[in-house]
């Protein structure tokens, strides 16, 4: 801690703002520690902001460079606000922001201050940025419309959600319908989606609501491509009297890390069995067939459970490329 801003921090953050229990200061270790948990928050909040501007622009791009001139709507809160603009000539851009208001304070009861104030920033933002800049008009084509103007929309929903916030807010509202009456977010964003592209069929037209489906189904694809990354991984659970050995192979054969928990197996024809570990990883989609073929040769009647992961931090899911043998 040697640098100017480093004892700045120090000096005027850590030492002024925080004491142990007893009222001393804090001694060198703690404010070591202190600076390290506020370098770390730091630099999150700038991944955050980095990723909620990429957002910004892509979803802006979307918006104005495909899907306004052609009166091509999407989903939630974006749909309804092209839908009225479409309808009523009111600029989007205070659409935008007129329509995210009651789920901007809905934010703030179910979700916490910080990511509604991201919320807050993110929606307003979008708004500034679709009032401000101009943007190329690309195509008339409506397949070219509906397929690029809701990837790019898409794009920029999943970057703001990396970055903690939403720049659509019928997210916030189907978080809490779902709480009240018990239902699914997936349900519950249908139902409104549903209401939104009949409604731009009676008001547009058939042939619009059916492209700004597509439209839609785009910028999904596409959402979920952000979020979840290139690779789509798989947690898998193996439950085997040969757990030592499947242990190796997971971590020898194919380069990924191995959790073990204690376990017993169940009451079979051949009454209890014995205690056993219980083998944990995470991999890949693209390797489980050579998971299933290494665990054929160990022990074909292994018990395995597979599941959907939809991110993971750390440890060893990356370190091997695929073709390691």
């Amino acid at each position: 801690m040697k640098t100017f801003w480093k004892q700045l921090i120090i000096k005027n953050i850590l030492r002024g703002k925080n004491l142990v229990d007893d009222g001393k200061p804090l001694n060198g270790f703690q404010v070591a520690k202190n600076y390290r948990d506020l370098k770390i928050t730091i630099i999150h909040y700038f991944k955050d902001f980095l990723f909620i501007v990429i957002g910004i622009f892509s979803a802006s791009f979307g918006l104005k460079g495909f899907l306004l001139n052609n009166h091509f709507i999407d989903g939630g809160a974006t749909g309804i606000s092209l839908l009225i603009s479409s309808i009523t000539k009111i600029p989007l851009f205070i659409l935008i922001i007129t329509i995210n208001i009651p789920f901007m304070f809905l934010g703030f009861k179910i979700m916490g201050n910080s990511f509604a104030i991201k919320t807050i920033l993110a929606i307003s933002g979008l708004a500034l940025c679709v009032a401000l800049v101009d943007f190329p008009f690309i195509t008339s084509d409506k397949l070219l419309v509906a397929m690029f103007g809701g990837m790019f929309l898409g794009a920029g929903i999943g970057f703001a959600v990396r970055g903690g916030a939403v720049i659509d807010g019928t997210e916030v509202l189907a978080i809490f319908l779902s709480k009240k009456m018990g239902t699914t977010l997936g349900d519950i964003i249908l139902i409104i989606n549903i209401i939104i592209f009949s409604l731009a069929a009676y008001f547009l037209s058939i042939e619009i609501a059916l492209y700004s489906i597509i439209t839609y189904l785009s910028a999904s694809r596409t959402l979920d491509f952000i979020i979840e990354g290139i690779e789509e991984y798989t947690g898998v659970t193996i439950i085997s009297s040969h757990f030592v050995e499947i242990r190796q192979m997971i971590i020898n054969k194919m380069g990924r890390g191995v959790t073990l928990y204690s376990g017993r197996q169940g009451y079979g024809k051949k009454g209890p069995t014995k205690e056993n570990d219980i083998v944990y990883t995470v991999i890949t989609r693209l390797e489980l067939n050579k998971l299933k073929a290494e665990l054929d040769k160990i022990d074909p009647h292994a018990f395995v459970v597979m599941s959907s992961v939809k991110d993971t931090k750390g440890g060893m899911i990356k370190k091997r490329p695929l073709s390691h043998s």
